[in-house]
């Protein structure tokens, strides 16, 4: 299967499974429309896979260690990118980042692997204006990590591609709210 038929297939899903109608609420207090449940399309067996591939090739060339993003949205994301990296030449560990440390057991903010100097690509489900994003940030770069670049599945277009380009930083996107209709 080509990458423009795995994007198709892929979009798909995203239309059929993750987008609702109705007046929403989103984690930025925007109000909306329509809601892009990315969930449900990262943890759709097809929907993880192709969701993998795609994001494995457009960094097959970005020389990174790891792939994650903040809880919850990027584990799914992750582990597949991760689990499917480990049949390639450049297998990828993964990680997260929790939005408050844990207070038992190692009290660790970033579960997973993460060392400092890995190159790191930040991964999202979907992006509006990029504050979950800029969270994972600004803790794997204190742990010493450089973030090569933001992926998300879907961008909104509410602005954070900008926001990043604007603080260093490349947003990348599989899909826009555009492609789905919206």
């Amino acid at each position: 299967m080509t990458i423009a038929e795995k994007k198709t297939q892929l979009l798909t899903i995203f239309k059929e499974k993750a987008l609702k109608r109705g007046d929403f609420t989103l984690a930025s207090g925007a109000k909306s429309h329509y809601y892009i449940d990315g969930k449900l399309v990262s943890f759709h067996p097809l929907g993880a896979y192709l969701s993998a591939e795609l994001i494995l090739d457009s960094i097959k060339d970005d020389n990174l260690d790891a792939v994650g993003g903040l809880a919850l949205g990027a584990i799914p994301i992750s582990c597949a990118v991760a689990a499917l990296s480990a049949v390639t030449s450049c297998p990828l560990y993964s990680f997260t980042v929790r939005k408050e440390i844990k207070e038992h057991g190692t009290q660790k903010r970033i579960e997973g692997y993460m060392q400092a100097g890995w190159r790191v690509a930040i991964l999202e489900d979907v992006v509006s204006t990029g504050g979950s994003s800029f969270t994972a940030i600004e803790a794997i770069e204190q742990a010493g990590a450089k973030v090569i670049k933001v992926i998300a599945l879907v961008d909104r277009l509410m602005g954070a591609k900008e926001k990043f380009s604007q603080a260093g930083y490349t947003l990348t996107s599989l899909f826009t709210r555009q492609d789905l209709g919206v």
